[in-house]
């Protein structure tokens, strides 16, 4: 496959596509979304998306968590910025299938109606305990746990 696949534009990209996600965490559960789409199609997954033009981080976690989950969001605190490559047909490692670079937020619940949205089959609250049998990769993993860490850290914050 070779470069700006006309059916995906994220397909063989031309250049790295940010995404945006957001972590919800309401008491001991997180709000999980299952990708519709590839890459990781059929599997359970923070909700977000890729970053349109012209909108800022915050602006693209709260529009994407509406559009695939129907939830309303703040956005809080940034969690973790981390990259995703997958690798092409070829093995090129200049020529990936998808390289995102993603940026994930802490964020809380602020309305909104729960439901599956575009490009996603199924959304849910998970709780805490309860990830791990989602099969989610370690890296939504580590960030799930660190935004209940937040959270629990935030909530401290507030009480005091």
């Amino acid at each position: 496959m070779t470069r700006n696949s006309k059916s995906n534009p994220r397909e063989y990209p031309n250049k790295p596509v940010v995404g945006v996600g957001g972590v919800v965490i309401r008491g001991n559960e997180t709000l999980l979304i299952r990708r519709g789409s590839e890459p990781l199609k059929d599997q359970w997954s923070i909700p977000g998306g890729t970053l349109e033009l012209g909108e800022t981080l915050r602006e693209g976690v709260a529009r994407e968590l509406h559009e695939e989950t129907g939830i309303e969001v703040n956005v809080l605190d940034l969690i973790e910025v981390f990259e995703r490559v997958f690798p092409g047909d070829d093995g090129d490692p200049k020529n990936p299938r998808y390289h995102f670079v993603i940026v994930d937020y802490l964020c809380e619940a602020a309305g909104g109606l729960l439901r599956a949205g575009s490009d996603v089959t199924d959304a849910r609250f998970v709780r805490e305990e309860d990830l791990e049998s989602y099969g989610l990769t370690e890296t939504a993993l580590r960030v799930l746990r660190k935004g209940f860490a937040m959270a629990r850290a935030r909530n401290g914050q507030e009480s005091r």
